[in-house]
């Protein structure tokens, strides 16, 4: 080969090698690097609780799908409680009276049993001013329902309860996870699923089971000044994040959660006023009724 021709050899290969990885990056053939950069966690979160509960009933797809289509919400966030037949259904409470006027928990109820209540009319009763006809007749969904309307164009932030409570809930929760191809590599690596709970057993549970899904530990009001840093280190060994009540912030002890490598997500913030508190004392994001709210502030503040 003559010398010129190694020179143009070796220019060409120069000006094709941009080119080259320009394509493989819009192809999608992303580094690991890259991939764990995209973490939704790794920004300031929006996590709609129980959905936009504040403009539609908890818990129900009226809720879901405007946090998650009209607000455009980091997470949408579920309560699970599982049923007399052993399905997993989304809602906050062990009874089902506040929701839906009927009596007994929901362990005492198979899934069609459940699916026969109307989850909607008490919300336009209770929030007139938010009231809509469509509401009346709101059907309860079950976990499956959920990850097959959304799959994987969502990020769901989960609770799960004690296995005392609910033995098997964690198993049959990653169970559906998996079938749904939400606990791949990547999907875990951008934050696309996150569990929580107030039940330590629980999250030790999900992480002895599978060690990459982000775990968050809630914390009862006014539990959070009583945990030493012995307490805090244990936390950080398993979870990613802490969500304690948000009254009981301020900005050392966030400072205090970021020494631990803990992200700080307090529930439930609801009114301007404290979601700008929220903003200036450092927490990672929150959980609201109105987090379409918090969304334009934070924005707003990103822009400042």
């Amino acid at each position: 080969m003559n010398i010129k021709k190694v020179i143009y050899l070796a220019v060409l290969l120069l000006v094709l090698t941009p080119i080259t990885t320009s394509i493989i990056s819009a192809s999608g053939f992303s580094s690991q690097k890259e991939i764990k950069d995209n973490n939704v966690l790794d920004k300031n979160v929006s996590i709609a609780h129980r959905g936009a509960s504040g403009y539609a009933p908890e818990h129900t797809f009226f809720s879901y799908d405007k946090s998650h289509e009209e607000f455009n919400a980091d997470y949408i966030e579920l309560d699970l409680q599982m049923t007399k037949d052993g399905n997993l259904i989304a809602m906050h409470d062990e009874d089902v009276e506040r929701t839906t006027g009927h009596k007994g928990k929901v362990e005492d109820y198979t899934t069609e049993e459940l699916k026969k209540m109307d989850a909607g009319s008490w919300f336009n009763k209770k929030y007139p001013q938010y009231a809509k006809k469509k509401y009346k007749g709101a059907k309860i969904p079950t976990l499956e329902e959920i990850l097959n309307r959304y799959g994987d164009e969502a990020n769901y932030y989960i609770e799960t309860k004690s296995p005392d409570v609910y033995p098997g809930m964690e198993e049959k929760l990653l169970h559906s996870l998996k079938k749904y191809n939400l606990l791949n590599e990547q999907n875990l690596s951008e934050g696309q699923v996150v569990i929580q709970s107030f039940s330590q057993e629980s999250l030790l549970k999900v992480a002895n089971m599978n060690n990459q899904i982000p775990l968050v530990q809630l914390v009862d009001k006014y539990k959070l000044s009583t945990f030493t840093g012995k307490d805090l280190k244990f936390i950080a060994s398993y979870a990613k994040s802490i969500a304690p009540e948000y009254s009981d912030l301020d900005s050392a002890t966030v400072q205090k959660l970021h020494q631990y490598n803990l992200k700080v997500h307090p529930y439930t913030v609801n009114t301007e006023k404290d979601m700008k508190k929220m903003l200036s004392i450092g927490v990672d994001g929150i959980f609201s009724n109105y987090i379409d709210k918090y969304i334009k502030l934070k924005n707003t503040n990103d822009t400042l």
